[in-house]
């Protein structure tokens, strides 16, 4: 690697609001398990604005950004094709010129958590775009633990191509900037969805019995499930509150997998900004034309309350997926899920505490469920999607399009504040425009 010394990177300034654009010197592999990537795209999340809103405690100013894709430029020691056993693969097949998607925050591939699949919470785990970690809204961006951290895209690509071929479907050609997204908000999506579809609570619309005969775990013989259910009994109600760009993704894997498994489901999606409801409901209207089952309603906040009361005669959701962070979300998450129902909280909070008391769940029997995405568990079921969605995944400001725009950097103070008015959508940066 011969990059120039120095190089261009978002910088967020404190206390707040304060983004420049900089000459920074390059990273430098510091360990053996470093990579250096030269960026190709950046993304703008919704986790972002919590650094640009001053909201995180941190105060000195570091590098923007946990969303980025490229190419390796430079590789630590610890990568070596003969000396690499017993560790993640990357170690021994990752090579400079290797095109990779980076999953927000590191992970080792080694420790307890990471083994099982919780990646997200593994030992050595660090968030990019902190002050610790410098993100990759930047031209180039240090990968510590890279060998447990990246997807090589070939190989990824490699393993979904063969699964297709298999059952001798077509592969499409995947945007660049669709690529971005599997770096967090395709994935925490999916995660969102699978959470709510693969909990306890929402068994008995699941299986079609009542709780907890739907359980793998109830194998008692001659003990049979009641038969008193009625239809509007197996009706999934579920709500999403937020549509940001994670709460689009929400939406689409949970409405993808609904109608994979033949279910008879009601989908709010709640926003109050009036844009961001128009978006769902034209991706909601590409999505359903040869679907037969299931309904999507948008919704401002006060008109979602009266949908779920309508929809669910006065007893509220099954599940609600809250993907906005903070405790007005959540405040409405627990007004509109019903007695033994489940929440599920993507959003990054802040150090608040919860709206609501333990006695309050346990008077409504209901399952709080919190925390980050594991990228890399989730990376499988989110390329999946984003083959097949291409149509939403795939283009750049189209009506039905969750990238609204690429710009470069210099357009970086004006992307944030739009971002974080609601004025915008999905922002991408090309770090060489």
């Amino acid at each position: 690697m011969s990059p120039s010394v120095d190089q261009l990177a978002i910088l967020w300034y404190p206390p707040a609001y304060d983004i420049r654009v900089e000459e920074v010197p390059v990273p430098r592999v510091e360990h053996p398990d470093d990579a250096i990537v030269k960026v190709k795209l950046a993304g703008l999340c919704g986790s972002d604005l919590h650094l640009y809103r001053g909201t995180e405690g941190i105060t000195e100013p570091c590098i923007c950004g946990h969303e980025f894709v490229g190419e390796i430029v430079e590789l630590g020691s610890g990568f070596h094709p003969l000396e690499a056993r017993d560790r993640p693969s990357l170690y021994s097949t990752l090579k400079v010129g290797d095109k990779v998607i980076s999953p927000f925050t590191v992970s080792c591939g080694e420790c307890h958590f990471c083994r099982i699949g919780f990646t997200c919470r593994c030992t050595e785990s660090r968030l990019f775009g902190t002050p610790n970690t410098p993100g990759g809204q930047a031209q180039y961006v240090r990968v510590p633990k890279a060998g447990g951290t990246l997807y090589k895209l070939d190989e990824a690509l490699a393993t979904y191509t063969a699964q297709e071929l298999e059952a001798q479907r077509g592969i499409p050609t995947l945007a660049d900037s669709s690529l971005l997204l599997l770096c967090d908000i395709l994935p925490t999506g999916v995660f969102a969805a699978f959470q709510a579809l693969d909990h306890p609570k929402t068994l008995p619309m699941m299986t079609f019995q009542p709780y907890p005969h739907g359980s793998a775990l109830v194998t008692l013989k001659g003990v049979h499930a009641p038969s008193l259910q009625r239809p509007q009994d197996t009706v999934f109600l579920i709500a999403v509150v937020g549509l940001g760009p994670v709460g689009v993704c929400a939406c689409v894997a949970m409405l993808d997998i609904l109608w994979a498994k033949g279910l008879d489901f009601k989908l709010v999606a709640i926003d109050p900004i009036e844009a961001r409801r128009n978006k769902i409901a034209r991706i909601y209207s590409k999505m359903s034309r040869e679907q037969e089952r299931g309904c999507l309603e948008v919704a401002g906040i006060e008109d979602a309350k009266c949908v779920v009361s309508e929809w669910s005669n006065g007893i509220g959701c099954n599940a609600v997926l809250e993907v906005v962070g903070n405790n007005s979300a959540l405040s409405l998450a627990y007004e509109l899920v019903r007695p033994s129902g489940c929440i599920t909280s993507v959003g990054a909070h802040s150090d608040s505490t919860v709206p609501f008391t333990g006695r309050e769940l346990y008077d409504k029997n209901v399952s709080l469920d919190f925390g980050r995405c594991p990228v890399r568990a989730m990376f499988p079921m989110a390329l999946d999607l984003l083959v097949r969605r291409q149509d939403i995944f795939g283009d750049v400001g189209g009506e039905v399009s969750l990238v609204d725009k690429v710009v470069g950097f210099s357009e970086a103070a004006t992307m944030y504040q739009e971002f974080d008015k609601g004025k915008c959508g999905k922002v991408l940066f090309d770090p060489w425009k």
